[in-house]
């Protein structure tokens, strides 16, 4: 089923695509609209991943580096029954998350430094069970074609607004045929987006809630996540906005007034969701919450990484400042 769900959103967003090829150029531009998509979809298949890691400068940590960190992830993943992904940081004061990666074997998952300041280790292991319910679910393919794809689209776009008015061109609808590349063909692909992130949110609340063993951890963290978005902008999610819908919370409604076309439910249905859970003690009725990973007794404290001694988050590499104290100190 998810096979078949992907193929039909790389067809449609492929179509999109050539769509928008032949507005600009007519038959000459589709075909190398198609030629594109065909590139561009062998290419995000293995590398889309690396490419959003890359563009919020993302760095892999390991078990040295961020110990209790890295244990939640490998604690969960375990539980999960899933393989151990690989672990990133990157470096944004915005509480938020993310996953990535063509498959369960080749998935890695995110979190910003701003995560680790505000939110509980609790907290931290629902919003990172909710990541590894996502590749479970093999969202994280989809969620990372279709930002490559709808990041192309918007180009397009951009590009119809330059050259797609010119007498020259081989455009069949003229200033009609351009302003439909500029507006609408944007707009559907992040219509396409908000379809796939809103119903894949809430399934991914339930499988996290059940990974990580409490429903309220989550829904905790969503409220912190939330609040943190609306205040403290991401400037690379704000320089890609394609790659929102992959977030656990949208990054860019601190500075966004889109709230209409949100790529996310409304956290507060999020939440109150989670609440139903924890309120009849399971994912839905009949189901067991699993077990959750022992985190043992005390709080994770990354104070025990050797390469920084702020009694803070791990440094990611970037900039020279320190982020403010927070429950892993």
């Amino acid at each position: 089923m998810n096979l078949m769900r992907t193929a039909m959103l790389l067809a449609f967003m492929t179509a999109l695509f050539m769509g928008v090829g032949y507005l600009i150029g007519g038959q000459a531009g589709m075909m190398i609209a198609l030629v594109a998509a065909a590139g561009m979809n062998f290419f995000s298949y293995w590398n889309s991943d690396r490419m959003v890691l890359s563009t919020y400068h993302a760095q892999e940590v390991g078990e040295r580096s961020a110990p209790e960190f890295y244990r939640i992830i490998r604690d969960l993943a375990r539980n999960a029954g899933l393989p151990m992904p690989k672990v990133y940081l990157y470096d944004s004061p915005q509480p938020n998350a993310f996953a990535t990666g063509r498959n369960p074997e080749n998935a890695a998952v995110a979190a910003s430094t701003g995560l680790l300041n505000a939110l509980t280790p609790e907290e931290v292991a629902g919003v990172m069970a909710h990541e590894l319910a996502h590749v479970q679910n093999r969202d994280t393919l989809t969620m990372t074609i279709t930002a490559t794809l709808a990041g192309a689209i918007s180009m397009l776009g951009n590009f119809a607004f330059f050259f797609g008015g010119r007498r020259d061109s081989n455009n069949p609808l003229g200033v009609v045929g351009v302003l439909v590349a500029m507006i609408v063909a944007p707009l559907a692909a992040m219509l396409v987006q908000m379809a796939i992130s809103r119903t894949r949110e809430y399934s991914a609340d339930r499988r996290g809630a059940e990974i990580c063993g409490n429903p309220l951890w989550l829904a905790s963290a969503l409220g912190k996540i939330a609040r943190g978005a609306e205040y403290i902008p991401n400037e690379e999610a704000e320089a890609h906005p394609a790659t929102a819908h992959m977030f656990i919370i949208n990054p860019l409604s601190g500075a966004r007034m889109d709230n209409l076309f949100s790529t996310h439910p409304d956290t507060e249905n999020r939440i109150a969701a989670l609440h139903e859970m924890a309120r009849y003690g399971s994912g839905a009725a009949g189901t067991a919450v699993n077990t959750p990973p022992d985190f043992g007794s005390t709080a994770p404290n990354l104070t025990a990484n050797p390469v920084r001694k702020s009694r803070s988050v791990p440094n990611t590499g970037r900039g020279g400042s320190q982020p403010p104290k927070g429950p892993w100190s």
